[in-house]
């Protein structure tokens, strides 16, 4: 008997089809925003309390998509491309915690701490990179990033890091929003729930960003070295 993920995703590519027919048919949704002139990386949330299975909203699902941000960090750098990457804070005394699954307690699993707000040490940062702590989903929301994006003349910005249904979700239409050019690395962005993973994917490639290849990024990247 095959398990329930498995099973969600079978239902899901079926939906997510008749739904890709429907667009086909009617000539929506199609186009791309293309990559502009000057990118910058955004690392969101890669920190072990959602990379380490330790944490109980920590998954494994996501060692691919931070083995993956390590090949775009690499040619980013060379590149000399603004990086910012995102965390939340640690408040144990204020007793407020920005995310339902951040802190939640499980008996058998480490408990929220200092620790699982940083950034994991496979792709951290680096001294010239712009960390942020930032309260809720969006990357932009409550943050200074917009500012620096615009003060650094970036166009385009390069999205990695996890959860693909939620904080990934809402700093590309927040990018969107703010009439920044969203481009979605596949390869680099991750979900606890495949399902969620791949609707989330197919669903904003539709609507408020680019979902390219890792391999077409770096291509992008070498002709931004090449300037």
């Amino acid at each position: 008997m095959k398990n329930t993920d498995e099973q969600a995703e079978q239902l899901l590519a079926a939906s997510l089809q008749t739904i890709e027919d429907h667009y086909e048919q009617r000539g929506i949704f199609r186009d791309r925003f293309g990559f502009g002139r000057t990118p910058a990386i955004v690392v969101v949330d890669f920190a072990y309390g959602w990379t380490d299975e330790a944490y109980a909203g920590g998954s494994a699902r996501l060692d691919a998509p931070v083995e993956h941000t390590q090949r775009l960090l690499a040619n980013g750098r060379t590149a000399k491309l603004p990086i910012i990457y995102t965390t939340s804070p640690y408040r144990p005394e204020s007793g407020d915690q920005p995310f339902k699954s951040a802190a939640d307690f499980s008996p058998d699993l480490q408990r929220w701490d200092d620790r699982a707000c940083k950034i994991d040490e496979r792709v951290a940062p680096q001294p010239e990179d712009l960390v942020i702590e930032k309260e809720n989903a969006s990357a932009f929301f409550g943050t200074h990033l917009a500012s620096y994006l615009i003060q650094h003349g970036v166009d385009t910005l390069l999205i990695t890091g996890c959860s693909t249904s939620a904080c990934i979700r809402a700093t590309a239409t927040d990018a969107k929003s703010y009439r920044f050019r969203p481009v979605i690395v596949r390869e680099c962005v991750g979900d606890r729930s495949a399902a969620c993973h791949v609707f989330t994917l197919f669903d904003i490639q539709a609507r408020f960003a680019d979902v390219v290849s890792l391999d077409e990024t770096m291509t992008y990247l070498d002709t931004i070295d090449a300037k």
